[in-house]
């Protein structure tokens, strides 16, 4: 069947639709956001908290919690396990820290003495 002269328009038609329809289901699929400890935020035996929970790629941890007495900082698995963060390890102190997570194994740590030992500490999978 031959096309006639409304053909490109009607194909450029369908696409603008695509587009849209692609737009609308990446919208769909907005990234999630955590808060570490639920209600009672980023605090002592919190280390269960991820247990259960699916993580994707662009999800959104937010550790609450009094930035006068505690911090988190990300660590690898080493540290995480024997709750020895490394020296100079950079801290977030604000209180109200996001993070965006990408694909793979994640760990967090507070870097205050004793406080990993507490269970102050998660470890978080990645989809």
């Amino acid at each position: 069947m031959a096309l006639g002269r409304g053909s490109a328009r009607n194909g450029a038609a369908v696409l603008r639709a695509a587009a849209l329809l692609l737009g609308l289901l990446a919208m769909s699929a907005e990234a999630a956001k955590y808060t570490v400890g639920d209600y009672g935020g980023w605090k002592f035996n919190v280390a269960g908290w991820a247990k259960g929970r699916t993580f994707r790629a662009g999800d959104v941890l937010e550790f609450k919690y009094n930035g006068a007495v505690h911090d988190v900082a990300a660590v690898d698995a080493a540290a995480y396990q024997s709750c020895v963060v490394p020296k100079g390890k950079r801290a977030l102190s604000s209180g109200h820290d996001k993070v965006r997570l990408v694909k793979g194994m994640h760990y967090f740590v507070c870097t205050v003495r004793g406080h990993c030992k507490a269970n102050m500490k998660i470890a978080v999978r990645v989809i």
